[in-house]
């Protein structure tokens, strides 16, 4: 199964938050939001199909695949039994295990410092992008 989320970059982005990657619902992006790679997506954890949040309160293991035009860069993650998904405007990814209501998955092997930087790059030319989770 795959859910595909439609986010878009900002000039702003900086990307370099060691340990989460943020999109958020949000139209716009401050200073602050290192750890934003997206913007105006149209899924926040909240949304989730209940296949996926079945999935992820589980324990289960997802792919996420992070593409802008013709570049992509893939995260492997983790759900939790934890989990809340209950926040109406983001979707965060976590290297730890901490959890809030934000969380999507935890354990993760790239937070946004790690993400490919000409992606990068393209997102902070304000390309759309494609946030695809496989589960």
């Amino acid at each position: 199964m795959k859910l595909v989320i439609k986010a878009k970059g900002n000039k702003l982005i900086k990307a370099t938050h060691k340990s989460t990657l943020e999109l958020t619902k949000d139209n716009y992006l401050t200073e602050r939001g290192d750890c934003i790679i997206g913007i105006s997506a149209n899924y926040s954890v909240k949304d989730l199909p209940e296949d996926l949040k079945d999935h992820l309160l589980n324990e289960g293991k997802i792919k996420i695949v992070i593409k802008v035009d013709d570049l992509i860069d893939d995260i492997i993650a983790y759900g939790s039994r934890k989990l809340l998904l209950t926040n109406d405007r983001s979707i965060v990814i976590r290297k730890s295990n901490y959890i809030d209501d934000r969380t999507l998955a935890i354990n993760s092997n790239k937070s946004a410092i790690d993400i490919d930087r000409e992606l990068i790059e393209r997102l902070k030319n304000e390309r759309e992008m494609e946030f695809i989770i496989y589960y």
